[in-house]
């Protein structure tokens, strides 16, 4: 939301005549053209960016392969540290480049537009600095199972199954319990055959 603000202010009224006798428009930002198209390129950038994550996080679960899931976690995370970098050089940029505009009456028609690009821009910066923060526990939980489950398994099909994991010592050395029913158990109960395989 904080791109679409960026870039569509910029575009819409960003760029103003000087006086009333020149049609040619001027971006409002110093009359630097590089700054007008700097804010308007990060926003799209950063827009696109956001609706190609969230159908990934969308399919995440339905990722099978395990450096899949490991290849989509980094590239979030290089793109929202990437992107935290872009706009903290467009707030910057923007921000310098608003100082040293001089007020004038075509100026003074866009300025609200261009305090919100920078002032968007700003928060941009602490949004995407967050999704690189949540990127990167994402990308530490990659040990964790429930994030890629499928690690721990050899890739034999003849392998047993691995066996529930040693417990700490503590519990007692007799690992049978007498059942729980004082009833004899038939190993064959009437009227059951077991199946053969």
């Amino acid at each position: 939301i904080f791109s679409i603000v960026v870039f569509g202010s910029i575009v819409n009224e960003c760029y103003v005549n000087k006086d009333s006798r020149d049609p040619e428009l001027h971006c409002i930002f110093n009359e630097n053209e590089s700054a007008c198209s700097y804010g308007i390129a990060v926003g799209i950038i950063a827009f696109f960016g956001c609706i190609f994550f969230f159908i990934v996080d969308l399919y995440f679960q339905q990722i099978s392969s395990v450096k899949d899931r490991k290849r989509a976690v980094l590239l979030d995370l290089g793109f929202s540290g990437f992107l935290s970098f872009l706009w903290f050089v467009a707030f910057c940029f923007l921000a310098n480049q608003w100082q040293r505009t001089t007020m004038s009456k075509g100026v003074l028609q866009g300025a609200d537009a261009a305090r919100a690009a920078i002032t968007f821009s700003f928060f941009s910066i602490i949004v995407w600095v967050a999704l690189a923060v949540k990127a990167l526990q994402r990308y530490r939980l990659g040990t964790d199972m429930s994030l890629f489950a499928t690690d721990q398994f050899t890739t034999d099909p003849n392998a047993a199954y691995p066996g529930y994991p040693t417990g700490s010592g503590i519990e007692s050395t007799e690992t049978y319990q007498s059942p729980p029913f004082t009833e004899t158990l038939e190993a064959n109960p009437k009227g059951y055959q077991v199946p053969a395989y």
